[in-house]
């Protein structure tokens, strides 16, 4: 039987992390669901519990990735908790497709940017002691194949691109990361996936040079589409043009069949967690491709030329260090025990 594996999975009450959840709960791994409010973690605790057929509800603790102060606190409490995690998954995101004006995070960062990038950023700074103190540790981060211009989906509109990062300068307001172009929230979807993949080579090189030279895995699911009803990922896009994404998921599921199903995308996210296939040290990239209408292979693939650059990864990792205020820290020690079922707050 493969070794259970300590997981703290981000985005867990819906879409792609609440599939995964399902699976690792089944499969006996010990869970802990951040999820953005109280409400939300309890629910998705049961939830996943009750699909999964299991008795142990899963572990849930509050982060709003889309407050700083929210992330902090969180870290705060799972640290002082004595947290131990194998596996720490970075799998929350959101769009708000069609918006004309761009939506703030409570410390003034654009949503998509503030959200998918800077809270998930800070979130693994501060938890980077439970990583460190896991067996055989691993990071897996969520992010999507529109960071490349050139894929399929990043030639829909205007192309993912982080300019000089003068969008992120301290200070700065900002509708967008290159802090030049006009506000465009389908670009800043874009760019904060790019931020992803930047971010995950970023760290990886940062932690072998601390001697924990472990796997850090930026993946994209393909086109997936939960549903609008759900909440989660379309929480902000259901208020700005719910028709106009009712009408492409139809499209994109049922005629050009191109969308990978929710279920299907979970199980790869649940693979990438625990699998021993995914242990290799270092930075990599899969990709779930289309071949053709309702043909996908999972498959360790390129990433897009900006995102190889190891100079606007530095840069990138600066900047963001400075607007969220932490670094990877040195200073705690975590005692040697299992997680625990139940809620923090």
């Amino acid at each position: 039987m493969p070794e259970l594996r300590r997981i703290l999975l981000t985005g867990g009450n819906s879409g792609i992390g609440f599939e995964a959840a399902v699976l690792l709960c089944r499969a006996g791994h010990p869970l802990t669901l951040l999820c953005r409010d109280g409400t939300s973690a309890e629910e998705a605790s049961h939830r996943v519990a009750e699909k999964a057929g299991s008795t142990t509800l899963p572990q849930s603790a509050i982060c709003d990735l889309g407050d700083l102060e929210s992330v902090r606190a969180c870290a705060a409490a799972l640290l002082a908790a004595g947290t131990v995690s194998d596996t720490l998954v970075l799998n929350a995101g959101l769009q708000y497709a069609g918006a004309k004006e761009p939506r703030r995070t409570p410390q003034g960062f654009e949503l998509s940017v503030g959200v998918n990038h800077l809270g998930h950023l800070l979130l693994a700074q501060l938890l980077t002691p439970t990583l460190e103190a896991g067996r055989s540790p691993r990071l897996v981060v969520t992010a999507s194949e529109v960071h490349d211009p050139t894929s399929a989906g990043g030639k829909v509109g205007r192309p993912a691109g982080l300019g000089d990062l003068s969008g992120l300068k301290a200070g700065e307001d900002a509708a967008m990361v290159d802090g030049s172009t006009p506000f465009n929230a389908e670009k800043a979807y874009k760019d904060s996936k790019l931020c992803n993949v930047l971010f995950a080579r970023e760290y990886q090189r940062r932690m072998e040079a601390r001697g924990q030279d472990l796997p850090v895995i930026a993946w994209s699911p393909g086109l997936v589409i939960p549903p609008i009803s759900s909440g989660g990922f379309w929480r902000y896009s259901r208020q700005s043009n719910e028709l106009g994404q009712r009408l492409f998921a139809l499209a994109a599921r049922s005629i050009l069949r191109i969308s990978e199903r929710v279920e299907t995308a979970g199980s790869l996210l649940a693979a990438l967690a625990t699998d021993d296939a995914y242990a290799t040290p270092g930075f990599s990239y899969y990709s779930n491709r289309l071949l053709a209408p309702g043909r996908h292979r999972f498959e360790a693939t390129a990433i897009s030329a900006e995102a190889q650059n190891d100079a606007l990864a530095l840069q990138l990792w600066e900047r963001s260090t400075a607007l969220v205020g932490t670094e990877i820290g040195t200073e705690i020690t975590l005692p040697d025990q299992d997680a625990h079922s139940g809620q923090i707050a």
